[in-house]
């Protein structure tokens, strides 16, 4: 019953305070200790790129593994102390794995100066949230710029960490966090040395394979949940296949996809890269401009698939604890 109550009052946290400011988050302590590694280890390899793919998988097993390990220790440790500590401790660890109240936050952050008309605010707010140039971006590009960062956030954001909640509940012993935190650990990695250009290129190649393979399911799962809601699944599982596969992530083309084909809307086009122009493969139909009711829409859309892996997630629980 712990990992029930786990669940639904860390996404409740979420939803009513989401990750303060002032507090320090889990995945700031991960990625200082992914820097401080990945510099070292780029170091000690030098220009060897056999050297660093090794070294980049031993990174990636110890900083996925590792998270997992800790977490799952501060909880023990909480738990001889207190079981209310343990409980609450989770409920807090597992909650800063979860990113619906930041994804709000940071739609809201560079919709709401596009309001007033104070486009120049919008892009540099938005900056904070893409790797995309945006000091030109019009406001059709905005806010396909935050739709995009919505809808792909979903999944890795969302979706697959709760999936993997679900998962640990049901393994004795081990519970909802660490396979959350672990599976955030894998996705700070992605984000953050997952590259192709260098000096990430070979040093980075194992945590983004991985990320793919772990975000694959929860991805799928996802996609076929948003078609079901949309009560079109057919047109939104044939658009995904027309159109996802053309993109070169296995995975957040598809989140993206999904939202677009229920939307009526097209995402993808050309984003600049520092003065570099990139192509992504367009996604969906243009049958509606996108617009901010758009992204109210898309994260409401995310908000109802959330509850429903909740309450399915939960209820099987209940269904296992009880026999």
């Amino acid at each position: 019953m712990t990992s029930i109550l786990v669940l639904i009052f860390a996404a409740s946290l979420d939803y009513l305070i989401g990750d303060p400011e002032t507090w320090l988050h889990p995945v700031q302590v991960i990625g200082w200790l992914i820097s401080y590694l990945t510099k070292f280890f780029l170091k000690i390899s030098g220009d060897r790129p056999a050297i660093q793919r090794l070294l980049g998988s031993i990174l990636g097993v110890i900083i996925i593994f590792g998270s997992g390990i800790i977490s799952w220790s501060l909880i023990e440790t909480a738990t001889s102390i207190h079981l209310l500590l343990g409980i609450t401790l989770q409920i807090i660890l597992l909650a800063s794995c979860f990113a619906l109240k930041s994804l709000r936050a940071a739609c809201d952050n560079v919709v709401q100066p596009l309001i007033i008309g104070n486009i120049s605010q919008a892009r540099s707010n938005l900056s904070k949230y893409v790797g995309r140039d945006t000091d030109n971006l019009s406001e059709s590009e905005i806010l396909r710029a935050v739709l995009e960062t919505v809808t792909e956030n979903a999944t890795d954001g969302v979706m697959a960490p709760l999936f993997y909640a679900i998962i640990g509940s049901f393994v004795p012993f081990i519970g909802p966090v660490p396979f959350a935190v672990a599976y955030k650990a894998s996705s700070t990695l992605d984000s953050m040395v997952g590259y192709r250009e260098a000096p990430y290129t070979h040093i980075g190649w194992f945590s983004a394979r991985l990320e793919d393979y772990l975000t694959w399911i929860p991805c799928r799962l996802t996609v076929i949940t948003l078609a079901l809601i949309s009560r079109k699944p057919q047109r939104v599982w044939q658009i995904c296949c027309q159109d996802a596969v053309k993109d070169p992530s296995p995975n957040s083309g598809w989140s993206e996809c999904a939202y677009a084909a229920i939307l009526g809307v097209q995402m993808g086009g050309t984003n600049w890269y520092r003065g570099v122009a990139k192509h992504k493969p367009l996604l969906g139909k243009s049958i509606y401009p996108i617009t901010a009711d758009s992204l109210a829409q898309a994260l409401q859309i995310t908000r109802f698939c959330f509850l429903l892996w909740l309450g399915g997630g939960t209820s099987l629980l209940f269904l296992a604890l009880s026999k």
